[in-house]
């Protein structure tokens, strides 16, 4: 039996709205896979950048190589950038993490091996937990604002504000729990804290300078398959 015109267009219509809807997105199990992969990908890579941050973190601590060794007997600590970097790369929770992974660590060696009589205040977690937990939230937020403008000034304020956040939190629970007077923590963050901001600025800018590079690279590569194929 012949089919009538009308049967023939409604068929038609049928079809145009089917291929519409496959390309725009809205249905079909090729997008929602797609979906579901980048979701995956993205906490496979967080995953993986706070477990790496975190074992720096506890290198740095455990074997004192995040102490640098500064004029008359003192020294300057890069052990907060680590935390500084993973909230720039990847938010305020692995930021956040990595901080909680550092100040937990100290916590730990002050309670088991303590190097001074100060390092017995270090089992208080408002003092060696809390601060470097802020230190991740405070780089991410301010990257978050300057990124915008220029990445690499990001790049070195952020570094600066974790790194400010690190001394002035840390000196400041000493001070609030009777570790150290008031005149003794100016004179150190005077003496170490102006210092430590420019290195933990100039390593932070390093290190995400580097990643962004690899990261371009990698999507660039990425790119030119697809269009091969």
């Amino acid at each position: 039996m012949a089919e009538s015109r009308s049967d023939v267009k409604a068929r038609s219509n049928n079809s145009r709205m089917s291929g519409t809807s496959g390309a725009n997105g809205t249905s079909g199990p090729k997008s929602a896979s797609g979906a579901g992969q980048g979701a995956s990908g993205s906490w496979l890579r967080k995953t993986v950048i706070t477990g790496a941050l975190g074992a720096v973190s506890i290198v740095l601590v455990l074997t004192g190589v995040g102490y640098i060794p500064w004029f008359a007997g003192a020294s300057l600590t890069v052990m907060h950038v680590p935390a500084i970097v993973g909230g720039i790369l990847e938010g305020p929770a692995v930021g956040a993490i990595v901080g909680a992974i550092f100040g937990v660590t100290a916590l730990v060696k002050a309670a088991t091996a303590p190097q001074g009589p100060i390092d017995v205040f270090f089992t208080n977690p408002l003092i060696s937990v809390v601060p470097r937990i802020l230190v991740g939230i405070v780089a991410w937020l301010v990257f978050k604002v300057l990124a915008k403008k220029n990445i690499h000034v990001a790049s070195l304020v952020s570094g600066v504000a974790g790194s400010l956040t690190n001394s002035l939190l840390v000196l400041g629970a000493l001070v609030v729990f009777g570790a150290i007077p008031f005149a003794s923590a100016a004179s150190v963050f005077v003496a170490n804290g102006i210092i430590e901001s420019i290195l933990g600025a100039v390593l932070t800018w390093g290190v995400v300078a580097a990643w962004k590079g690899i990261a371009n690279a990698s999507g660039r590569a990425k790119l030119a398959e697809e269009e091969e194929k």
